[in-house]
């Protein structure tokens, strides 16, 4: 499965079999201009939204045909096994999604801009994650604090943090780098696309910062 992130919350996943999700598009220009990353305009058979803010839900661009799944409940669609679990947005903003999406033997969580830590049992529920998206923006979503305690809740072998401050977008968040701080096995990766895979994934916890696409 390749993995590319295009920025902000957005992502592309494309499984062997050329099954192509995205997840969380932003509209450009979105949030009075906070948002400007360039306009999505990729193919895609799945498109993932977590809530219903212009930087989560624009599909507007993106070649289909596609199946636009914003509704909590499980899904089996072209061999990707998908659950949409509902959750609470931070800052008291309303409802959020997390995604989980299952495909090529790897299990992804989308934590969208969930606003609160997992209790135990939805962790157990949730199942061992090898990639964890979570936002580390600290306002609008999880604190800086509570975002750590995720991962170390969680436990992914790979994490790849999203919905921060770059040059592109999110003046009003925090950058990367309050999140990272501290934090051991972080490495950058100067592009914005990986691939991974069952017998890739590292043994210990892993922080990818991916470049953004976009």
């Amino acid at each position: 499965m390749k993995i590319k992130w295009y920025g902000h919350s957005a992502f592309r996943l494309t499984t062997t079999e050329g099954v192509r999700i995205i997840i969380d598009p932003y509209e450009p220009g979105g949030l009075g201009g906070v948002i400007r990353y360039d306009q999505i305009m990729d193919p895609a058979d799945i498109v993932l939204i977590s809530h219903d803010h212009t930087d989560h839900n624009y599909t507007e661009g993106i070649k289909g045909p596609f199946r636009v799944i914003r509704k909590e409940g499980s899904y089996d669609i072209k061999g990707v096994r998908i659950r949409a679990m509902s959750t609470l947005h931070g800052a008291g903003m309303g409802h959020n999604l997390m995604f989980v999406v299952e495909v090529d033997g790897v299990k992804v969580l989308h934590l969208g801009d969930i606003g609160h830590t997992l209790d135990q049992d939805t962790i157990a529920h949730v199942g061992k994650v090898d990639v964890l998206m979570i936002p580390a923006d600290g306002i609008y979503t999880l604190t800086l604090e509570e975002a750590t305690q995720m991962v170390k809740d969680i436990k992914p072998s790979l994490t790849l943090p999203m919905h921060f401050r770059t040059e592109k977008g999110g003046s009003t968040i925090a950058g990367v780098d309050q999140f990272i701080k501290g934090k051991q096995h972080v490495r950058a990766i100067p592009h914005s696309e990986i691939e991974v895979s069952r017998d890739s994934l590292p043994s210990h916890g892993e922080i990818i910062l991916l470049q953004h696409e976009k």
